[in-house]
């Protein structure tokens, strides 16, 4: 099996590239939100360490974001809950899929959290600036100051670009992502 993990910025179109693979994806983010949604254990666990901010179940979003935006150290006490959950759950992905020939992880924090191994294959999602900005205004309930948490919290881009194997050049076309995805997959299978 041939693990594809997806790097880039936030809004980069990471999700769009990984699903334009054509193959069985991971996304850590969609995840996240069901954790919020359906497991009691994490809202018990997130409730115990923010009291303040961690009300109801499901967890809404408005309740984490004013966590992280209350006290830096609140994303790192909810990435440390949550991110043990979500391993799992990409453990389970992993063995439903091993006799897929590629599969992708879609996983903001990839190498930051040291989830990708040596072989794996790593393609960076390299956008605009204007155009990340643009399409990160149109999203529902877009928060700058919560961008900037995530971002403090992030390797640099030039290091994940670096440390990519291919570089895909998003202009948001599906004619120019699919002709690079293309162009990978020849080169990999």
């Amino acid at each position: 099996m041939i693990k594809i993990g997806i790097l880039g910025d936030i809004g980069s179109g990471k999700s769009y590239v990984a699903k334009n693979f054509g193959y069985p994806v991971f996304n850590a983010d969609v995840e996240v939100g069901k954790l919020y949604k359906e497991n009691k254990k994490i809202f018990d666990k997130l409730k115990k360490i923010l009291p303040k901010y961690i009300h109801l179940f499901p967890i809404s979003k408005d309740e984490i974001c004013n966590a992280i935006l209350a006290n830096k150290s609140n994303l790192r006490k909810i990435v440390a809950i949550v991110h043990l959950e979500i391993r799992k759950k990409m453990n389970i992905f992993l063995n439903k899929n091993k006799n897929k020939k590629i599969i992708i992880l879609d996983i903001p924090l990839l190498l930051e959290n040291k989830i990708n191994k040596k072989n794996d294959i790593l393609v960076f999602v390299k956008s605009k600036k204007s155009d990340i900005s643009k399409r990160l205004r149109k999203r529902e309930n877009f928060n700058l100051k919560l961008f900037n948490k995530f971002k403090n919290i992030q390797l640099s881009l030039n290091y994940k670009e670096k440390k990519s194997q291919f570089v895909i050049k998003n202009n948001f076309t599906k004619k120019s992502v699919n002709k690079s995805i293309k162009k990978i997959l020849k080169d990999i299978l």
